[in-house]
Order: C-alpha cells, then sequence, then structure tokens
C-alpha cells in the first residue's frame, strides 16, 4: 500500500496511522513489526511534513521523540513518508508511493489498540470485505425482523386484551338484563301472588 492509501483504510477504519510517543511505544511496535518480516520490509507511520516544514504526526499528538535511523531523515524534501522498518525498528524516508504494510492506532478506553495490516493480496482483501459485508446485512435483516415481531405481538397482546374486556363487559351486561328480567319476572310472580290471594278471600 502506499502512504495515501494506507491513510485512508486507517482513516476508513477508526483510526489513524501511528504515532510513536516514547520508548516504551517503540520497543511496542518493534516487537510486533518483527513477526511480519518475512511479508513486509516496512510499515507505514502516521509522521509527515507539512508545507512548512515542520514534522508532525497525522494524530497531532507531540513530536517529542523519534527513531530515526542512521543517516536519516535525508535531505529537506516536503513530499516525503516515514516507514518503521521491521527489521530494526528504525525510521526512514521513503518515496510516498512505495508499497508497505501499515500501524493504525485506534483509541481505546484506557490503552491503544495496534492494528498491523499487510496486503498482499488485494483481491483475498476484496473477497473478506464482501463476506462482512454480507455477514453484516444478515444481522441487520435478523435484527429488524426481530424487533418488527416484537412490535407485532407487542400491538397484538394490546388488541387482544382489549376485545376480552369488551367480551367480559358484555357479559356482564347480559347478566345484569338477566337479573332485571328476573327481577320483573319475580314482580309479577308476586303479583299473581297477591291476585291469588284476594280471589281465596
Amino acid at each position: 500500500m502506499s502512504w495515501a492509501q494506507s491513510v485512508t483504510l486507517c482513516i476508513q477504519s477508526g483510526g489513524m496511522l501511528t504515532s510513536v510517543e516514547d520508548l516504551v511505544e517503540s520497543n511496542f511496535l518493534i516487537e510486533h513489526a518483527d513477526l511480519y518480516t518475512s511479508k513486509t520490509s516496512g510499515f507505514w507511520i502516521g509522521i509527515y511534513r507539512n508545507v512548512n516544514g515542520q514534522l508532525l504526526w497525522q494524530d497531532n499528538s507531540a513530536l517529542d521523540f523519534v527513531n530515526w535511523g542512521e543517516g536519516q531523515p535525508s535531505g529537506d524534501e516536503l513530499a516525503f513518508c516515514v516507514e518503521l522498518s521491521a527489521a530494526t525498528g528504525n525510521w526512514s524516508v521513503l518515496p510516498c508511493s512505495s508499497q508497505r504494510g501499515f500501524i493504525c492506532k485506534k483509541p481505546k478506553i484506557h490503552s491503544f489498540l495496534f492494528t498491523f495490516y499487510l496486503f498482499t493480496d488485494a483481491k483475498k482483501d476484496k473477497a473478506s470485505g464482501h463476506l462482512n459485508m454480507w455477514i453484516l446485512l444478515t444481522l441487520v435483516l435478523i435484527i429488524l425482523l426481530g424487533v418488527g415481531f416484537m412490535i407485532y405481538f407487542s400491538f397484538k397482546m394490546k388488541t387482544g386484551s382489549g376485545t376480552g374486556r369488551e367480551v367480559r363487559w358484555g357479559s356482564r351486561q347480559l347478566e345484569y338484563s338477566r337479573a332485571l328480567t328476573a327481577g320483573d319476572n319475580g314482580s309479577d310472580a308476586t303479583n299473581n301472588k297477591e291476585k291469588n290471594e284476594h280471589s281465596v278471600v
């Protein structure tokens, strides 16, 4: 990857090309970069020279620590990029179009996560990206279906319980009307009884 492509991919993954703030961080990177010496000779890091010729880190951290290799940086070129050597951990200046791995730094809650990216087979990475997209799409679809079912059953329970109330209310009305009818029949029976008593007299 060129330096510009590396910057873009780091930003897309939520990070930036790494800054190296002290010797401890440099030793950590050297220890892990050494594992990849068979795949790449170096990794892009996030140091660059601005238009005023000043060296800066991409993440705007202070440039208090440097680990330049012997004779580096060479020249005063404005357009140069810096690699961390996978074998030695020293920094050196290279043309920005050179193909290297790169190290992204992603902020975490209490520490930093360093991610080493080695793009040796672009087709494999592209296929992996498509696979990840399909997995993400499937998960989103499952979540949407789950939310839809929850809303449906919640609505169904609310409307179902309302129908139950109406039925219970209707049955109470029916019982009440029966009681009234029975009460009317009872008063008719009382009237009939009184008539019978009067006729006996």
